[in-house]
């Protein structure tokens, strides 16, 4: 199989930038259909693919996804699921489009076939999946406690997120979730006039892919979150949580609500937990000691 090469937009030489494509034909297609007055209409549908993810010789999981990006998808989960390490040597990564799988290659030997056997469902979008030896290990993660964000902040990212061109605003029906700097103009965008501080923007049918594709694209990339803030459109649900907690970043914002497992856990790890964060409000359930109310300023 033909190896897929990262498909990203360098702003810096530290680091690259990952944006939606929305000009990306082979993600949104044009359905004929009829509209409320029954006159001829088109609009456009994201598109979603079967994805069959190996680690080595070992099927894992199949997932459906909107297609781009397999490479970071698979890296992700595979991050996610505790299927690999920080510090695994990734000696080779092989898509094939035609044929729907990633294969993941390692210079460590695995065999997951008994990990495989205890997995159970979430209440994550198409199939999401978590394992039951995960929270023990989350809740052993220490978060940044030193990190802070700001209202003024919070208000200019989430302008910026709704503003990026976007699936979501071409078609809907779609998840995004964002890594941003905790502050703007910091970090690895600082001097290269990026002042929103994103660092990626990434689109899919199910939000538990999206995350998975931004740890993904840390991990090739050699990106900490321990300074970051993660956003996303989805629910914040204790899948979320632990995923956010495993790429170790201590701010969690969304646009939707909590689930109480979710917000349990975000106590139980020391998470900033933010929802229904539209325009100049929000709710902060958990960490409120991060967040630096500076509303009053200009």
């Amino acid at each position: 199989m033909p190896a897929s090469q990262p498909q990203t937009m360098p702003r810096h030489h530290h680091s690259p930038t990952l944006l939606p494509d929305p000009a990306d034909s082979s993600l949104v297609r044009m359905v004929a259909g009829r509209d409320e007055q029954n006159q001829p209409t088109k609009t456009a549908v994201v598109v979603e693919k079967a994805l069959t993810i190996f680690l080595n010789s070992q099927e894992i999981v199949t997932t459906m996804t909107l297609g781009d990006h397999p490479q970071y998808l698979a890296l992700g989960f595979l991050l996610n699921q505790n299927m690999l390490t920080k510090h695994d040597q990734i000696t080779g990564i092989d898509c094939d489009d035609e044929l729907g799988v990633v294969v993941v290659r390692t210079k460590r030997t695995t065999d997951y076939e008994a990990k495989l056997k205890k997995k159970v469902q979430t209440s994550g979008c198409a199939q999401g999946t978590q394992f039951g030896d995960m929270m023990a290990e989350v809740v052993s993660i220490r978060l940044n406690p030193d990190v802070r964000i700001s209202t003024k902040r919070m208000r200019e990212l989430l302008s910026a997120i709704n503003t990026t061109p976007s699936l979501y605003l071409a078609a809907g029906a779609i998840h995004g979730c964002v890594l941003a700097e905790a502050e703007a103009g910091t970090g690895v965008d600082s001097g290269e006039g990026n002042a929103t501080g994103i660092l990626a923007y990434v689109e899919d049918v199910g939000r538990h892919n999206a995350v998975d594709k931004i740890a993904g694209w840390m991990m090739q990339h050699r990106i900490s979150g321990g300074d970051k803030v993660f956003y996303t459109t989805g629910r914040l649900t204790s899948e979320m949580v632990i995923k956010t907690v495993q790429m170790e970043i201590p701010i969690l914002i969304s646009r939707s609500g909590f689930t109480h497992a979710g917000v349990e856990l975000a106590e139980q790890t020391g998470l900033t937990l933010i929802g229904r964060a539209r325009g100049k409000r929000f709710t902060a359930l958990t960490g409120v000691e991060r967040i630096i109310d500076d509303a009053s300023k200009k």
